[in-house]
């Protein structure tokens, strides 16, 4: 069984024995007093939901759901037990105030309910640990470096092995004073230097490079997290100065690592995000038509026809899409230059179209690129193919920021304007394709209503 497939499985037994165990020890409570009544679990019901939600949590505080942490007979009864003591106390918390009477009249089958949950929980993983097996992505391993924790590390990684571990080997580090570095290490092979690095990943299949040398590397490893043609996770054994500015990330034995690469956004958040993204859009483009008709006749009137002006743009994973504004510039404006970026105080723009950049009012018809799909209210700014070829090229890292759909708005565009140089802008969207969140994105909404009224960065 795959480990996402246990764990959901775990869940949801979980969920369903908590409750059957609790309901189990009041009627056995009552039988053995001799006062058993009537079937009546609606008092119950009122309370299940806080059983259900107090036993999950205290489970997932003791790594229940964690297989790995829970791989014999003892460690899973002292987890299980650890956990149901903790729950039933959160229960007994929940049932004193929300008064309910099932309880109230049968204190005693709490304490029985210790027995009878614990007894569940324990029961179907040890037939699980008896006749089940858990199958765990293989992940190839990778280390840089030859040193002692090096190969501590290794050690610790093949005690793992049945957790889809595989140590391919390590990589020496080549500098002017060091010593020749062995064949083999730990019982694994030693490559060459890190200058072939990049072959060694791709010929040995590698999912996870882990630095152990210093950081000294720092420079190295980015190139390899920029390198777009190697899909590795990167974890580094970080020093006291990375322990500061970062978390960390994951722990093998006592060696901690910090993981130098992110991972996809999570889908619950990609899905929150666009249902957001299109309720607002509905809502914003009912209550702004009074400013978009205005707006489209100022054009009309003032700069004739058209009104919209429709250009292809680059959005996530480099597919291409047509983004919509209200036109700013004079007509043909890069007849005669071909594709250019806005500049301050361009030429090209229009006294309406200027008010209309610096209100942001020339954004607004993108409320259609959001329902459409293409973009979102917060994320990088969707850019000409023209260009994106060319600083594809040009600027490290820069295919990175398509791995997120572009936005109306973005961590460039609050704390830059259209001037700020490409490099510069990359910067922010790294951070903002880091870090997002939804704490994250109405900051920056927030901090984009505020550039809009005061017009700062809008040129």
């Amino acid at each position: 069984m795959p480990k996402a497939r246990f764990i959901t499985l775990s869940l949801l037994l979980d969920a369903v024995l908590v409750n059957v165990g609790f309901v189990a020890a009041y009627y056995v409570w009552l039988w053995f007093r001799g006062t058993l009544p009537d079937l009546n679990l609606a008092p119950y019901l009122t309370l299940a939901p806080f059983v259900t939600v107090g036993y999950l949590a205290s489970g997932y505080v003791y790594e229940l759901y964690s297989p790995e942490r829970t791989e014999n007979a003892w460690a899973v009864v002292r987890a299980v037990v650890s956990a149901v003591t903790i729950g039933t106390l959160l229960f007994v918390a929940a049932a004193f105030f929300k008064g309910g009477e099932f309880f109230v009249l049968s204190r005693g089958a709490i304490v029985l309910s210790l027995v009878t949950v614990s007894v569940l929980l324990v029961g179907w993983r040890l037939l699980f640990l008896r006749f089940g097996t858990i199958t765990w992505p293989t992940q190839r391993v990778l280390l840089l470096g030859t040193g002692a924790l090096a190969c501590e590390l290794a050690t610790e990684l093949d005690r793992r092995a049945k957790w889809g571990y595989q140590v391919e080997g390590f990589v020496s580090v080549e500098t002017p004073d060091a010593a020749p570095a062995p064949d083999e290490l730990c019982g694994h092979p030693v490559f060459g230097g890190e200058g072939n690095l990049t072959r060694i990943i791709s010929e040995k299949s590698v999912d996870r490079l882990i630095v152990v040398s210093p950081v000294a590397l720092r420079e190295l490893v980015e190139k390899l997290v920029l390198a777009e043609e190697l899909a590795v996770t990167v974890d580094v054994v970080p020093e006291l100065y990375e322990v500061f500015i970062g978390r960390i990330d994951s722990m093998v034995g006592d060696i901690p690592l910090m993981q130098i690469t992110r991972r996809s956004t999570p889908e619950w958040f990609a899905a929150a995000k666009r249902t957001i993204d299109f309720a607002a859009a509905i809502v914003l483009l009912v209550v702004l038509s009074p400013v978009l008709l205005l707006a489209a006749l100022a054009i009309l009137l003032t700069m004739g026809a058209p009104v919209v002006f429709k250009q292809e743009r680059v959005g996530r994973e480099l597919s291409r899409f047509n983004v919509y504004k209200f036109r700013t510039m004079v007509r043909d404006a890069e007849k005669l230059s071909g594709p250019v970026l806005a500049e301050e105080d361009d030429p090209r723009i229009t006294p309406v179209g200027r008010f209309l950049r610096k209100t942001r009012i020339d954004e607004l018809l993108q409320l259609f690129n959001i329902l459409s799909g293409h973009m979102s209210f917060v994320g990088p700014r969707p850019e000409r193919p023209f260009f994106v070829e060319q600083y594809l090229v040009e600027i490290p890292g820069y295919r990175e920021r398509f791995r997120m759909k572009p936005g109306v708005t973005g961590l460039a565009q609050v704390m830059g304007g259209y001037a700020t140089t490409p490099g510069r802008k990359l910067k922010y969207d790294l951070i903002y394709l880091y870090h997002q969140s939804l704490a994250m994105d109405v900051q920056i909404l927030v901090e984009t209503l505020r550039v809009v009224l005061t017009g700062r960065g809008a040129r």
